[in-house]
């Protein structure tokens, strides 16, 4: 029996996402199920019917490794292990690289400029004693790849620069994305040994704005989905899985996304998840969000939203519910119990 009173505290700053993500779980709610909330979500990854729809970081837990430095570290106002200056900002409560700081003064230099991290003098194995002594095992966990090829490349330099070293240097701008590849992979390589088990990542590359992706389908097709895709095909061939976190409005970039092979997919709620769950929920597995169940007023309420949510969206596919959320926790819990007892008699009967 896990006791999750006693599981480590986190050390990073409260109130910032990796604190948040390091939080020790709390038990399932409901219980007594057929088998663990990590074999259910695992299901619909590959593409077999689960028992019930899997709530998105409900049924599964982060890895957030302290030691882990593409922002400053602990969140603060610092230097990144790339020599990239980071802001601590009170207001959100997360970091933005420092106006006027930059490592690359020109992409045409960025192999003299750059320096990527020495991996292996980090210790990894003293600090994945403390986040691992966290895990829940009936959970699947999930490893963050934050600051994807793309990210890294405009933190470095600023962003309107590097859309333009995509036209005037295209080369230079390869020639880094395909040396950000080793980088990933090698990364990904020592948290896989360290903090197992890891049973699918996180990779998070922003590829858009409110109203499109920052690239034509074209541009995206060259120099993002080449680099991309060999990452993930590591990740598969390591039998693991790949969900995307990708903010903006990118639904433009879907078919790329099915060719690339992606598993799962967290769409902001500015994409037409309507029309992506018909279209695609098939193919990929897309987290849609419930924001009613937090302004539900009654258990009774949250009931019949989440019925109502079941029915449109389970048979459609591969879908997975996003957080449940409401202040009471009567009326939290009763959705909880909902979704699992409603969409496990959809399943049953499919």
């Amino acid at each position: 029996m896990i006791d999750f009173e006693k599981m480590p505290p986190s050390r990073q700053p409260q109130g910032t996402f990796p604190w948040m993500m390091q939080q020790p779980p709390k038990p399932l709610y409901p219980g007594n199920r057929p088998l663990t909330a990590k074999e259910n979500l695992l299901r619909i990854y590959r593409g077999e019917k689960p028992c019930w729809m899997p709530v998105w970081l409900t049924d599964s837990q982060y890895c957030w490794p302290d030691v882990y430095q593409e922002h400053a570290v602990f969140e603060g106002t610092g230097d990144d292990w790339w020599g990239q200056h980071w802001t601590y900002e009170p207001s959100i409560q997360g970091q933005m690289p420092t106006p006027g700081y930059r490592v690359i003064t020109d992409i045409a230099k960025w192999q003299e400029e750059v320096k990527f991290p020495e991996l292996d003098a980090v210790d990894w194995e003293s600090d994945a004693k403390l986040q691992t002594a966290r895990y829940d095992p009936d959970r699947a966990h999930l490893f963050h790849v934050v600051e994807g090829i793309f990210e890294r490349l405009h933190e470095l330099m600023p962003m309107d620069e590097t859309l333009v070293a995509m036209y005037t240097d295209p080369e230079q701008v390869h020639a880094f994305f395909r040396e950000m590849v080793g980088y990933k992979i090698k990364l990904m390589g020592l948290v896989f040994k360290y903090y197992d088990p890891i049973d699918y990542i996180i990779w998070g590359d922003d590829w858009g704005h409110q109203r499109s992706g920052f690239f034509s389908n074209e541009m995206f097709r060259e120099f993002i989905m080449p680099y991309t895709k060999t990452c993930w095909d590591w990740v598969h061939d390591s039998g693991r899985f790949v969900e995307l976190h990708s903010c903006g409005l990118t639904q433009q970039y879907i078919e790329e996304f099915v060719e690339m092979g992606l598993d799962a997919w967290t769409p902001q709620p500015i994409n037409d998840l309507d029309m992506l769950t018909k279209k695609y929920g098939e193919k990929i597995c897309l987290t849609v969000n419930q924001p009613e169940i937090a302004g539900a007023k009654s258990e009774q309420e949250a009931r019949a939203l989440i019925r109502r949510f079941v029915d449109k969206y389970a048979p459609r596919g591969k879908v997975v519910s996003g957080p449940i959320m409401n202040a009471d926790e009567k009326i939290r819990n009763a959705a909880l119990e909902e979704l699992y007892n409603y969409s496990s008699e959809f399943y049953a009967k499919k």
